[in-house]
């Protein structure tokens, strides 16, 4: 048996295409090759299970093997095999149909993900790295003759008669010097741990050592001596292979520490596995996000028939739920090129709905069973409901039912328990209810107690995400409206139909306007003269609640709000006409003392919002001690 052949006359320009695209990807052989052998694997068990392969299965590892000096990497199985004929059809033939289109289509690729894959080009993937590629091969047929294929990356092969005497293949590669970097055992090492890590077949890389007993000393204490023992790079049953009712707990949690080694316990996790209409296995992990949403992505992995593909998932994982860790395995999955990037259809759409309900469902069931518990767990996972209220429509109409309020008294609600709580003492002449809020407790604090001293609740909501949920709710329940507790004074915020009556003069309020708007010089300050209670401060500053929402929703990625952060800040200030204090000013002997006063005022409420800084905050600690 010996022919030497072209594989098509056609794809001249392919290899080149697949050594120019792919070099970024390059990697990605290994896991191609090691794939393929367990394939190969896979195929024999099941042949063997059907009684269709009679022989001993023996030894199935499959074994990664590289050798420096002569700068080769090859990989072993026990699997199928392939006899001559097989290889020109599965190797040479197959991997090249439709070469002229490929060409075509491919030309002008700017990633390897539109590459590798398409064609049966996965076995050619070992071109990126190889200026010489090796086939030894026996097939488990009976009466079968080993065979030997090589190519040197052109477009011509040789099938010639071999010598390997034991079933599967054993593929070699000849690495060109460009790709030395891979003759080396930690790169080698890493890419199987993040490819192959939990393949269903035994992966040797080489040997390790261990310590073993080896008797007692005099002193009758444990020896211990290291021995070699083949390095087995895989678990081959990972959890989610496995029944939920054969797990405990003590399970999910290891196996989230081998994924994540430095992450902490998660808080919960759901067990995925459905069989129609659709495959999908998985587990996936509730971290404790808090406020560092940005950089907990892309911690899912996915994997397809316990391959590592890729841990871009975000058209199979609703967006909001991007934020939580784990693995989702599925061979329905759509991928094309090197398994690596999802193209969107039927499939993907509902895995990405089962997904969302699985994970109300599961919320909603913690809720239900121990709502203490759940309510403990809520600044954790909060943030990513949250976004799944904003984001997700479906994930929003379950969620209202566990999506909960934190007040400045940490007690919690439901979106409907809280309306109630406040309806009654919060809802205003327009019969619009108010939710007040805070931002920032210390900062706000002297708002606070202004609204709790008319018996007003207000509500916690600091999270990056919270200037858009607020909008979003709003939206949603009918009649009512957040205010934040600082965005104006507290009679402004929820106006009843009883007012106090500003009890300066037409004259006086202008002249206590004109006194403030000189002692501030500033255009970005606005004067109002308002009646308040005498118990309220005698100048209050706020920003309007639009204005300051925008600002906000700006800060953490607006879209069209983003033209508000770039506006200069605003405020409005309040003057209390029947505090004392504006009497007192009124009285002042002569415009500067009253000037003084005022000036004294108005930075007094600065600082009680963190707002007095620099030369003006000197001067304020200066003019109080001459005050004293």
């Amino acid at each position: 048996m010996q022919e030497k052949g072209t594989i098509s006359i056609h794809t001249e320009n392919i290899f080149p295409i697949i050594k120019k695209f792919l070099y970024s990807d390059h990697e990605i052989f290994l896991r191609e090759l090691v794939s393929n052998a367990v394939d190969a694997t896979q195929k024999i068990k099941r042949l063997a299970t059907l009684g269709q392969y009679t022989g001993e299965l023996g030894d199935i590892t499959v074994e990664v093997a590289f050798d420096e000096k002569k700068k080769t990497i090859t990989i072993s199985d026990k699997g199928l095999g392939m006899t001559a004929e097989e290889i020109k059809k599965y190797i040479n033939q197959i991997a090249f149909s439709g070469a002229t289109e490929f060409v075509e289509k491919f030309k002008d690729a700017k990633d390897a993900n539109e590459i590798i894959g398409k064609f049966g080009l996965g076995f050619y993937s070992a071109f990126m790295v190889a200026k010489n590629v090796e086939i030894h091969t026996l097939s488990y047929q009976d009466g079968a003759e080993p065979a030997i294929w090589t190519c040197d990356g052109s477009t011509e092969f040789e099938i010639k008669k071999g010598k390997k005497k034991e079933r599967g293949t054993e593929i070699i590669l000849h690495i060109n010097e460009d790709s030395e970097e891979f003759l080396d055992k930690w790169k080698l090492q890493g890419i199987l741990d993040k490819y192959c890590k939990f393949l269903p077949v035994p992966i040797k890389f080489g040997t390790k050592s261990e310590s073993v007993e080896d008797g007692v000393d005099d002193k009758g204490d444990k020896k211990w001596k290291s021995i070699e023992v083949d390095n087995i790079i895989n678990t081959t049953s990972p959890i989610w292979t496995k029944s939920p009712s054969d797990l405990k707990d003590e399970d999910y949690l290891a196996f989230y520490k081998s994924l994540y080694p430095m992450g902490e316990d998660p808080l919960f996790w759901i067990h995925l596995n459905v069989d129609y209409p659709f495959n999908l296995t998985g587990v996936l992990y509730f971290p404790k996000v808090k406020n560092e949403f940005e950089l907990q992505r892309n911690k899912i992995k996915l994997f397809s028939r316990q391959v590592f593909i890729t841990d871009e998932v975000k058209d199979i994982v609703p967006e909001f739920l991007m934020l939580l860790h784990g693995v989702i395995d599925s061979p329905d999955i759509p991928l094309n090129v090197s398994r690596s990037f999802l193209q969107a259809d039927g499939n993907v759409k509902k895995i990405n709905n089962y997904i969302t309900k699985k994970v109300a469902d599961k919320l909603s069931e913690l809720f239900k069973k121990d709502r203490k518990a759940y309510e403990e767990k809520w600044n954790d996972i909060g943030l990513f409901v949250k976004y799944g209220m904003i984001s997700e429509e479906k994930f929003y109409e379950k969620g209202k039912e566990f999506t909960l309020l934190k007040n400045t008294k940490n007690e919690y609600f439901t979106l409907d328990e809280y309306r109630e709580k406040v309806k009654a003492v919060q809802t205003d002449k327009n019969e619009q209810t108010i939710f007040l809020y805070s931002t920032d407790l210390n900062k706000q604090d002297s708002f606070i107690d202004s609204a709790n001293k008319k018996d007003y609740d207000v509500l916690v909501l600091d999270s990056p995400i919270d200037s858009h949920f607020i909008q979003h709710i709003e939206t949603k329940i009918e009649k009512t409206q957040l205010k934040r507790v600082d965005a104006d004074v507290v009679e402004k915020l929820i106006q009843k139909d009883s007012t106090y009556a500003n009890l300066l003069t037409e004259d006086q309020s202008k002249s206590v306007k004109e006194l403030f708007e000189k002692a501030i010089n500033n255009k970005n300050y606005s004067v109002e003269i308002e009646g308040l209670s005498p118990e309220e401060m005698p100048v209050t500053i706020t920003m309007e609640e639009w204005m300051r929402r925008m600002k906000d929703m700006a800060q953490t990625g607006g879209g069209p709000m983003s033209f508000y952060g770039s506006l200069p800040d605003s405020y409005k200030v309040a003057i209390n006409g029947n505090h004392p204090v504006v009497d007192k000013i009124l009285k002042a002997d002569g415009e500067e003392a009253q000037l003084k006063l005022a000036k004294q005022a108005f930075d007094l409420s600065l600082l009680s919002q963190g707002l007095l800084t620099g030369k003006d905050l000197t001067a304020f600690v200066k003019r109080s001690v001459e005050m004293i």
